[in-house]
């Protein structure tokens, strides 16, 4: 089939399940025709993902969250402010993402998270089905557990995350462990996209810790942290704009641009690994029996860390507490379990692209609803 896929490209969690499915489809015999990806002007689509996808990458502008004046959590009024004044960009991004679906003559969508592509689906779907995939979705399944956080928070986290499944054939939900599928929601629970390099790598430990930072404002607590424990060797990776590939703040601290290779080497090596709750890194550093301390920035990852916690990843916490992770990784025992259900990606993913999938209805649009709701209502008053 022709797969073309549309990818939600804040941070790097949801690029790199992207890499990975495209190594399982093309595997499978399947030809990815383009890749879409939707970010903020702040964002850079990283090199790492450009090289390694094999695709036209093309990149339009799409909602995404705005950090603190510290750069640090989201700031959520300046968020919201900021999307309603950017309304004309994300319509001309939807329209795009539709023009390029006809374009490409693709078969099958592939939304990785992304809400500009639900929009178009649900305003006038495309022909080409739509397979939404992402953890994410584990937001929409009833024995999800959540933290302790505000109602309204985790309803408005619900709808955005229904909202790109607008139109979605399928909905593939990335898990720490497997849970039981929801045929009548369409949804069913796989395990974690992990690509062959992390599949391939030697783990050992070693005397470093790793990490990545969503925000660089977080730098500065890495660093705080650095000038009371001078003697621990830290290895962080971000995406920070202006600043050359290794940033030695001494010889024991190093900020790294983000590098895809680079950074699962440093992470097979490391003694454990600190990121801001991301989904994908955190089950990387699962898979190769890392410890992991979370830090969320926001009310998704604070859901992805606790789903995380339970499933034996690490710890969470409001700031870079490495005395904590130094602690966590003298006892950290390796979860088995979940290295076994990562080895069934393959069979478990493929199988969604092949059973059936092009029989099913697409369902209709808003304009298809509206249109039928009006005939339907011409037709009653034309009767009476």
């Amino acid at each position: 089939m022709k797969i073309l896929f549309v990818v939600q490209g804040e941070g790097r969690g949801h690029l790199t399940q992207a890499l990975s499915l495209r190594q399982k489809l093309l595997k499978d015999g399947h030809t990815i025709v383009g890749v879409l990806v939707g970010k903020s002007p702040a964002r850079r689509i990283p090199s790492f993902f450009t090289d390694k996808i094999e695709a036209p990458v093309y990149s339009f502008e799409s909602p995404n969250f705005l950090p603190t004046a510290k750069n640090k959590q989201v700031n959520m009024p300046k968020t919201i402010a900021y999307n309603l004044l950017r309304q004309h960009k994300y319509i001309a991004g939807i329209r795009f993402v539709r023009r390029m679906i006809k374009e490409t003559e693709a078969e099958v969508v592939v939304n990785f998270y992304e809400l500009l592509t639900g929009l178009a689906y649900l305003l006038l779907p495309p022909k080409a089905h739509m397979i939404s995939i992402a953890h994410q979705y584990l937001f929409l399944h009833p024995d999800f557990e959540f933290p302790n956080e505000a109602r309204l928070h985790l309803a408005s986290l619900r709808f955005f995350t229904r909202m790109t499944t607008i139109g979605a054939t399928k909905i593939l939900a990335l898990s720490f462990r497997k849970m039981r599928e929801l045929p009548n929601a369409r949804m069913v629970v796989v395990p974690p996209l992990l690509r062959s390099e992390v599949l391939a790598a030697k783990a050992e430990k070693g005397n470093y810790l790793h990490g990545y930072l969503l925000n660089s404002g977080f730098a500065e607590e890495v660093k705080n942290w650095h000038e009371k424990n001078p003697d621990v060797v830290l290895h962080f990776f971000w995406d920070k704009k202006g600043v050359s590939k290794k940033e030695d703040y001494d010889d024991k601290l190093s900020f790294h641009q983000l590098d895809d290779k680079l950074f699962v080497d440093y992470m097979a090596r490391s003694k454990a690994y600190a990121t801001t709750a991301g989904f994908e890194s955190v089950c990387e550093a699962m898979y190769l029996g890392k410890p992991v301390l979370m830090i969320p920035t926001h009310i998704e990852q604070a859901c992805n860390a606790f789903d995380a916690m339970q499933s034996g990843a690490g710890v969470v916490s409001d700031t870079f507490d490495m005395d904590a992770l130094l602690e966590l990784s003298d006892n950290h025992k390796v979860n088995a379990d979940f290295q076994y259900w990562v080895k069934q990606s393959d069979w478990l993913v493929l199988r969604e692209f092949r059973e059936d999938l092009l029989q099913g209805e697409i369902p209709l649009g808003l304009f298809h609803r509206l249109f039928i709701n009006w005939i339907a209502r011409l037709g009653k008053s034309l009767s009476i």
